[in-house]
């Protein structure tokens, strides 16, 4: 095992691992904001996401190899599946947004935690205890209070938009569980470039199929593609992805679940989403819920 992956481990404990997660989360809560005033289709702008991304990432990762390493070469295969998984996701997510509401879209995608728990018990031997089925339940209520106003399924656009976020978030956990396992032999920066780059091929591919506008029109078009690449991309896919090499799948995936209240608040302050009382207590359920879920996981039994 390479320094690099050495060193993150045994850096900061739980409680920053999990502050970086957060943070990582909350800032992939602006993604679907920037899908709604992008000047490209929601899968291009996934596309740039990743593709401006990458430079950076190569760097880290450049600098990463240049110090001494023992580790094994990284799996391939394995990268190549985190990538793919990330641009199904990526891409119906981004989609997802431009059929129904932003709360609702990020809701329904971060039900992923449903699939991740139960594989990390059955994949990776997660003691979860009741206190983590608790906080999940907990959660998963508040994130729909946070949503109920725009869960009817009357418009049939909202329906259509519902069902490609569920199929995300089947996608999302894979990732998730993909990216778990990799944290074992790769780097953050590994990661970051080996995976973006399967996904840029990949969300170019669905863009051009699903004929989309690939480029922008304006100078403030080409702003929200850097800024999409720098917060939800480098910060806090990067942050994410660090993190769950020093946290539990299962609480790494519930806990990504502030980014539907991040996102909620931020339709409701930018776009007039309607959020009142009862979304509000929502929110607080959802963090209600996590923290319960924290004291509920453990490492393998």
């Amino acid at each position: 095992m390479s320094d690099t992956i050495s060193d993150e481990r045994s850096g900061p404990g739980e409680a920053w691992a999990l502050a970086a997660l957060i943070a990582g989360a909350l800032s992939i809560a602006f993604a679907p904001i920037f899908v709604r005033i992008s000047e490209t289709g929601p899968v291009a702008t996934a596309f740039w996401r990743v593709l401006l991304s990458l430079p950076v990432a190569a760097l880290w990762a450049r600098a990463e190899a240049a110090r001494p390493a023992t580790a094994a070469p990284p799996p391939r295969l394995l990268l190549a599946l985190a990538g793919l998984f990330f641009a199904g996701d990526l891409g119906l997510w981004h989609l997802s947004v431009e059929s129904t509401s932003v709360a609702n879209s990020t809701f329904l995608v971060n039900l992923a935690p449903i699939l991740v728990g139960l594989a990390a018990w059955a994949l990776f031997g997660e003691r979860l205890r009741l206190p983590y089925f608790a906080g999940l339940a907990l959660a998963i209520v508040g994130a729909a209070l946070l949503v109920r106003a725009s869960l009817g399924l009357a418009a049939g656009s909202g329906v259509r938009g519902d069902g490609i976020a569920l199929v995300a978030a089947f996608l999302y956990a894979a990732y998730q569980l993909t990216v778990k396992q990799l944290r074992g032999s790769c780097s953050t920066a590994q990661i970051m470039l080996c995976s973006g780059a399967v996904a840029t091929i990949a969300l170019l591919v669905m863009a051009i199929a699903l004929g989309e506008r690939l480029l922008p029109v304006t100078g403030s078009g080409w702003l929200v593609l850097v800024a999409v690449a720098l917060i939800c991309q480098l910060a806090g896919q990067s942050l994410i992805t660090y993190a769950m090499a020093h946290l539990p799948a299962a609480l790494s995936s519930i806990s990504l679940m502030v980014q539907p209240v991040a996102a909620a608040l931020l339709a409701w302050a930018l776009f007039g989403e309607r959020l009142g009382m009862l979304q509000f207590f929502g929110g607080a359920a959802v963090l209600a819920g996590i923290g319960l879920a924290r004291t509920g996981t453990g490492k393998r039994g």
